[in-house]
């Protein structure tokens, strides 16, 4: 379980970081105002390259909490710059990195309850929330991300969404 969450969240989290990154560099050299690309979507109905950060940070860190015992935490979701995204990603990590592990070791059969936005709950066991829910919404969150910044004209590559080899 810990290598199915933990092991999974941070180094992606971090690449996301750094995708940020990247479109800073791009906005700077291109001379364009950075939050062009923060408000940035595939569709008009989808959500904003903020919106897609915020939501693979709330993904990792409920997922985590969940299985290890702990309450949700409130993660922040309003308009911010690219400084800020990359200051909401580090303490995601740092959440996720100070669970305790052994709890999450243990989480798999455990009873969770997940608390949507809207106040409805659904129950999972520990394993079915990490891998039929949370790992699917946070890989759809950071690739939607990649995808609005390279539809935007940031030149990432696969590489940059993966990050180095582990």
């Amino acid at each position: 379980m810990v290598e199915a969450s933990v092991e999974v969240f941070v180094p992606y989290l971090r690449n996301l970081s750094a995708l940020l990154d990247k479109a800073a560099a791009f906005a700077e050299a291109r001379q364009i105002d950075p939050a062009e690309l923060l408000q940035a979507r595939l569709a008009p109905d989808m959500f904003t390259l903020i919106r897609q950060v915020c939501e693979a940070n709330r993904h990792a860190t409920i997922a985590c909490a969940l299985l290890a015992g702990q309450t949700q935490p409130a993660v922040a979701e309003s308009d911010t710059d690219i400084a800020g995204l990359k200051a909401r990603i580090a303490a995601a990590v740092d959440f996720v990195q100070s669970v305790p592990r052994d709890v999450i070791a243990g989480s798999g059969d455990r009873e969770v309850v997940f608390t949507f936005r809207s106040g409805a709950t659904r129950t999972f066991s520990g394993r079915s929330l990490l891998l039929t829910f949370s790992l699917p919404q946070f890989f759809f969150h950071v690739t939607t991300a990649y995808d609005v910044l390279r539809h935007a004209g940031v030149p990432l590559a696969k590489p940059d969404y993966l990050g180095p080899p582990r």
